[in-house]
């Protein structure tokens, strides 16, 4: 039987408790399973609910005793605790044994792992992508079906320990990616970390204002869904810009610099309608190819169902508000604008 420590109960190590343990039973004997899974964390009550929650087969009050026997060590820390996590787990952990992580950024995890970690273990580093706002209270076996999984392994990894992790991965029912940490730092810096700094833009400009005691009252769904990642966690997000910072400047000089394109067009007036058409028109298109996405079996890979029920809202509304004239003031304004050119050119050819 296979030993697996999880160190870190939040969410994401609670759930993969739960996952690996219902894997485990499904796998096993009759009462026997063919995974232990041993829980650590430093808030005795995170790892007091996760007992609860039957996300481990026990819960160890000493980090040495979880890990020292371990076959596979899981750190599910925050990003910046993850040097001194493997500080602390190195000279307990068995020769030959598995180490791999679930941080958000990987370069300096990666670096910090080969530097700090016994050269008789291997580290394969590891980014699901999955996860809400909540912590172990929301754990889920189901949390990761479906979801991509990141694998970053340090080059002297062995080849048993990838495919062990590998296993782990299906056994959670996600979807292995491999990628250069490098890499993958750049492109979640855009598609995960950029989206929370904008979030956290718009409630600190919107809310930091006089009107905000009655703006609040007016809220609807956009202002809910735009402002739910600015809930989460301000450490770890703090965590994740501090470990990350390049990439995310980068991607957040590129928002910045289309927000003064819409900006631009915007005080052009009339003049700018067709630029800014085409400013929410690309958006509008690059979504849609994004939810559209299917997987193997034909699924919706982003679960953006939905959504795609929920497509042509705007047009409904706006007959529902306006009737027809919403529709037809637009088509007013492109046959003003067509009959426009069309004088200009006559006008240029009699000259």
């Amino acid at each position: 039987m296979q030993r697996v420590a999880i160190v870190g109960l939040g969410l994401i190590g609670g759930s993969i408790g739960l996952g690996l343990k219902r894997w485990s039973a499904a796998q096993g004997k009759g009462s026997e399973q063919a995974l232990e899974v041993i829980g650590f964390d430093a808030d005795i009550d995170q790892q007091q609910y996760a007992k609860k929650l039957n996300a481990v087969d026990r819960a160890e009050w000493d980090l040495a005793k979880a890990i020292r026997d371990a076959d596979v060590v899981v750190v599910c820390v925050p990003v910046v605790a993850m040097k001194e996590t493997f500080i602390n787990i190195a000279p307990h952990l068995k020769s030959g044994a598995v180490v791999t992580d679930v941080g958000s950024t990987k370069s300096d995890v990666l670096e910090w792992a080969r530097t700090e970690l016994p050269r008789t273990v291997s580290f394969v580093g590891g980014h699901p992508m999955a996860g809400k706002t909540q912590s172990i209270e929301g754990a889920e076996a189901d949390l990761f079906k479906g979801a991509t999984w990141v694998v970053c392994p340090l080059p002297t990894a062995k080849e048993e320990a990838v495919r062990n992790v590998l296993g782990m991965i299906a056994a959670l029912e996600a979807e292995p990616y491999f990628i250069d940490p490098h890499e993958h730092d750049g492109q979640v810096a855009a598609i995960s970390h950029l989206p929370f700094m904008l979030s956290a833009a718009l409630v600190n400009a919107v809310s930091s204002d006089p009107a905000w005691r009655d703006m609040k009252l007016l809220t609807s769904s956009g202002f809910r869904d735009a402002s739910r990642l600015a809930s989460g966690s301000a450490e770890m997000h703090r965590d994740i810009a501090v470990t990350n910072r390049d990439a995310i400047i980068r991607w957040v000089d590129k928002a910045i610099g289309e927000l003064e394109r819409a900006k631009t067009a915007m005080a052009q007036g009339e003049d700018g309608a067709l630029a800014l058409g085409e400013f929410f028109t690309q958006a509008r298109d690059a979504r849609a190819e994004w939810a559209t996405q299917t997987g193997k079996a034909g699924e919706l890979v982003q679960n953006t169902e939905m959504d795609l029920i929920k497509e042509g809202f705007g047009d409904q509304m706006s007959r529902m508000l306006f009737g027809g004239f919403g529709r037809k003031r637009r088509q007013l304004s492109s046959n003003s604008k067509a009959e426009d050119r069309a004088r200009q050119m006559r006008e240029e050819e009699n000259r």
